[in-house]
């Protein structure tokens, strides 16, 4: 039987940035998010708020996600959304918080940065800056959080291509800061049975074009608290190297997300789901060992 002279399984109609290209280095990027790996054989799971909403919220959850095996704490204290006149974070005040309960449950912190003056102080306060959605190709502020030397989770943007979100993260990587996770949060398609279309297939490309590690939203990708336990089993076993949920203490009170956000006890569940998966694939998922009284 010929093989087709034309075929190349490398052949994806764009050339790979060479800063985030596997070419450019083989092995796979670890990035240390204060004391934690991603990238490694560990799956991490990151989880927490949509926004930082109070004292009471974020500290509830925070303990809550802890106990269920989460290893770093993700809660928006500025938030960009789609309408102005919508709850927009607390600003510096849901910094402050986040750096107080980091301190009582050892869990580091990662929250989004929307402007370019907003890094050096974000970053004061948190263990990793993200930059999301709406400004996956806002250059300056690309340009800024790789200077800023802290760790970044880039999202990928709503109708952004596997190429331009590569070419994003070489805006940071092209600073000087290697620290950088990718993340599929899924895009905007004519499905409208769901927030997003959530693209799994972009995490074995991204795996085999970039040495960057690549984690998963399940809870942005769907909108809906009913699929986000499948799509992170799906993300899991298609090569994820972790997982971003949202979790509130309750949900059903949520100024923002809640329709998306598990409880604490779904959020239990889901972690002991996940670590038979990932066993399964070779792979490890840590849980706190229950309590003895």
């Amino acid at each position: 039987m010929e093989t087709n002279p034309y075929y190349n399984p490398e052949n994806v109609g764009f050339s790979i940035p060479p800063r985030v290209s596997r070419k450019t280095q083989s092995n796979d990027t670890i990035v240390n998010i204060g004391g934690v790996q991603v990238g490694d054989s560990e799956i991490i799971v990151i989880a927490g708020p949509c926004a930082v909403e109070s004292q009471e919220q974020l500290f509830e959850t925070a303990r809550a996600v802890k106990t269920g095996g989460a290893r770093i704490l993700r809660g928006g204290a500025f938030k960009p959304r789609s309408s102005p006149y919508n709850f927009q974070g607390l600003g510096e005040e849901g910094l402050k918080l986040l750096s107080s309960i980091r301190e009582e449950t050892g869990l580091p912190v990662v929250t989004e940065v929307m402007d370019t003056r907003q890094v050096g102080l974000v970053a004061s306060y948190a263990d990793m800056i993200q930059i999301g959605s709406r400004n996956m190709q806002n250059y300056p502020l690309l340009k800024e959080a790789g200077m800023c030397r802290k760790p970044v989770l880039l999202k990928r943007g709503m109708m952004a291509t596997i190429e331009e979100y590569l070419l994003a993260a070489e805006y940071i990587l092209n600073q000087g800061n290697e620290q950088v996770i990718l993340c599929e949060r899924g895009i905007r398609t004519f499905e409208t049975s769901t927030r997003n279309t959530l693209d799994l297939s972009a995490v074995p490309m991204l795996k085999r074009l970039s040495h960057l590690p690549v984690i998963v939203d399940p809870s942005h990708g769907t909108g809906l608290r009913w699929m986000v336990p499948s799509m992170a089993k799906a993300a899991v076993a298609v090569g994820a190297d972790g997982l971003i949920i949202e979790v509130h203490y309750k949900p059903e009170e949520a100024i923002c997300d809640g329709y998306q956000s598990l409880s604490p006890n779904e959020f239990a569940q889901l972690m002991t789901d996940l670590k038979k998966i990932a066993q399964a694939l070779g792979r490890e998922i840590s849980l706190p060992k229950p309590s003895v009284s």
